[in-house]
């Protein structure tokens, strides 16, 4: 009886995932046979012509990477210092726990409620118009909630005789907290600010009302101006364009390469962590 219910628990476990990778796979073989011939290195490094009916997504490309490491300034080093201090330094009373519920209930908030807030927040209250700045700072709202939940669940899995064994030579909580804790959890830190920011890069709804634009020639880096960005320009070619049909391969080759940082980014995560556990064993 054992055997059979191990056996039914790695057949549904096989399943869904071999479900899950067979439609993943046709929807990624959809974009590659359709997205592919509309690669170039023109298309990558051109900017959009004639109403983005020719030419390529460079200023896309680059809004999007600017608007990611915007991102990651304003909500790493915050997020990471608050999963510090509730893990770490804070009390396992009430208001604890309430913050943590509210943490965790922030991460299921609809990205769209994060644009209007950003919208009402950043754009027209204080003042910054629509811009890149608003933009990462609606984006790091949205990914702050998924870094600190991940970077405390890293630091839960240290053991406490690591901080035990620190304090009993000598050292303050602090240096314990820097020198044991923080390296030995930065595998699953670095993993989660990666994935984190893989997300944000991909989304569309928080920077729709707060800075990115319809089409520009160019990406001059200000972050007090409008920019274009990948997911945003892909809503546009697919739903919105007066000539659709013209610009359909465009839009498959846009979704390719959003595709393709996602994955690179997803990649770079998995690559930190086996490097920092390699290196730990």
């Amino acid at each position: 009886m054992k055997a059979f219910s191990k056996f039914f628990e790695w057949f549904l476990l096989l399943f869904c995932t071999g479900t899950v990778l067979f439609f993943l796979g046709i929807i990624v073989w959809d974009l590659v046979t359709k997205g592919a011939p509309a690669l170039s290195w023109e298309f990558i490094t051109d900017t959009p012509k004639q109403a983005m009916t020719a030419g390529g997504i460079w200023p896309a490309i680059m809004g999007t990477v600017f608007l990611t490491l915007l991102t990651a300034v304003f909500c790493i080093p915050f997020g990471i210092c608050c999963a510090i201090y509730l893990n770490e330094y804070a009390n396992d009373g009430w208001l604890t726990r309430i913050i943590r519920a509210s943490i965790r209930n922030l991460s299921g908030v609809p990205s769209i409620i994060y644009g209007l807030f950003g919208l009402a927040l950043f754009v027209q209250g204080l003042r910054f118009g629509t811009s890149m700045l608003s933009a990462g700072l609606t984006l790091g709202l949205l990914s702050l909630p998924y870094i600190i939940t991940t970077t405390e669940e890293a630091l839960r899995r240290i053991p406490n005789s690591m901080r035990e064994a620190a304090l009993g030579i000598g050292s303050t909580q602090f240096e314990s907290i820097r020198d044991v804790v923080l390296p030995s959890a930065l595998p699953g830190i670095l993993t989660g600010v990666v994935l984190t920011l893989s997300r944000a890069a991909g989304e569309t709804a928080p920077i729709l009302f707060t800075g990115v634009a319809f089409y520009i020639t160019g990406h001059s880096g200000n972050i007090n101006q409008e920019f274009m960005a990948l997911p945003y320009h892909l809503y546009m070619l697919s739903t919105q364009h007066q000539a659709i049909e013209q610009v359909r391969p465009l839009a498959y080759g846009t979704a390719l390469v959003l595709i393709i940082v996602v994955f690179l980014l997803s990649l770079t995560a998995f690559y930190i962590r086996h490097k920092y556990t390699k290196n730990e064993r």
